[in-house]
């Protein structure tokens, strides 16, 4: 069974009449209007919060015949090469 905690807020008038006009044209209550809102605001900030990393994928044709047991040093070598100093 779900629990329920009932509250009180105060809200702008003009607020409060964009939301009860909103709920009457989705034919549904200013409580269910207010817990959607929240739970969407909710469920952004933990997107927001939590790491994700970027894709970076690329076509290619796998490791370069070159680049085989290569160490740190040659890999950023070879990849800087003609660039810069």
């Amino acid at each position: 069974m779900v629990r329920h905690m009932k509250t009180t807020i105060q809200i702008p008038d003009s607020l409060y009449r964009e939301a009860r006009k909103l709920a009457t044209e989705e034919q549904t209550t200013l409580k269910a209007l207010i817990e959607e809102g929240l739970r969407r605001i909710i469920s952004e900030h933990r997107q927001r919060d939590s790491f994700k990393l970027r894709s970076a994928t690329f076509k290619g044709n796998g490791l370069q015949a070159n680049m085989e047991g290569a160490d740190w040093a040659r890999i950023r070598d070879i990849s800087y090469e003609g660039r810069g100093s």
